[in-house]
């Protein structure tokens, strides 16, 4: 069976979003670095270890949001936040930009999955997500479809 999905276009505020999270979720050890800057309170009492692990917190955040910030304005990553159309099948996901144009992702590509209250994320790689609102779908048979390839697949459990 293949799915095919509705046109969406992915708006960057969304993808900003979902790449932050994305990042937070995979580098969950920074916040064990924090703790243990914090911590040196304990043996020198001074406020600026405060300080100077929010500092380095906030410039760790912002040059994360600069970088998903800035794919958005490449030119080599318009297409992503074009209006696009998906073909969804055991095999591949097929990303179409139109009827003939179009460009095929093998599941072995993708690295994890997530599926939220309202979307399904896929994650390429830390700077490329495919979103997939729910909805995309037509019908509700088709996203549990969807849900079913990526079990078996054992992105989502």
């Amino acid at each position: 069976m293949i799915v095919k999905t509705k046109k969406y276009k992915l708006e960057t505020g969304t993808y900003v979003k979902e790449a932050m999270m994305n990042v937070l979720r995979k580098q969950w050890w920074v916040a064990l670095i924090v703790l243990a800057l914090c911590s040196g309170y304990f043996f020198i009492p001074n406020p600026w270890w405060f300080w100077g692990t929010a500092i380095a917190v906030v410039l760790y955040l912002l040059f994360w949001l600069i970088q998903f910030v800035g794919v958005t304005q490449m030119e080599q990553s318009k297409f992503l936040f074009d209006r696009l159309s998906y073909e969804i099948s055991s095999a591949q996901i097929l990303i179409k930009l139109s009827s003939k144009q179009g460009m095929p992702i093998k599941w072995d590509q993708i690295k994890a999955a997530r599926v939220g209250k309202d979307n399904i994320v896929l994650i390429v790689n830390i700077a490329q997500i495919i979103y997939l609102p729910f909805k995309i779908f037509r019908t509700e048979n088709e996203r549990k479809f969807v849900e079913t390839i990526l079990r078996r697949k054992g992105y989502i459990k």
